[in-house]
């Protein structure tokens, strides 16, 4: 039996899902009325969606659409910096949409910092854009677990490589 347990604290987008949604977004785009002849386009690539709409109501409609299609996906929100909308050719709208991914210095210094207030014998470890957090106890390293999805962080979180 292992003397140390540990497990990371990653925060990324499943890239199969948001392809899912955003073709589901697409489709639904599509078939709609009030979508029928407008140029609403939804480009994507590893680090931004960019979405053309021909004003700023049916630029709402598309977000809305996305956001519910997101939501169903398993995909958090807040997993995305929805940028604003800027003037496109045509008197379209353009919005970059950026994915965050991975956890940035500055939040996981709150996380540490969260993770040393609850008081457990654990150790938080920053390394590249995830936190490993080692314990003795698996008991510990669930509590923290469950501390930090209480805690409401700007990133969205998911604890792989429990071991």
């Amino acid at each position: 039996m292992a003397s140390e347990f540990s497990f990371d604290v990653v925060s990324k987008i499943d890239q199969q899902e948001l392809d899912n949604a955003l073709n589901q977004t697409r489709k639904e785009i599509a078939g709609r009325f009030d979508f029928k002849n407008s140029k609403t386009t939804i480009e994507n690539t590893d680090k931004e969606i960019t979405i053309l709409s021909d004003d700023e109501l049916k630029m709402k409609n598309v977000i809305d659409i996305l956001q519910a299609r997101l939501v169903k996906r398993g995909i958090e929100i807040k997993a995305f910096d929805w940028g604003t909308n800027e003037p496109a050719s045509h008197d379209a709208v353009r919005r970059h949409v950026k994915l965050k991914s991975g956890i940035p210095k500055e939040k996981s210094k709150e996380l540490t910092e969260a993770i040393k207030a609850t008081k457990l014998k654990v150790n938080a470890q920053f390394q590249g854009d995830q936190l490993r957090v080692t314990g003795k106890s698996k008991d510990d390293l669930q509590k923290v677990m469950q501390t930090l999805r209480e805690l409401d962080f700007d990133v969205p979180l998911q604890f792989v490589n429990y071991r």
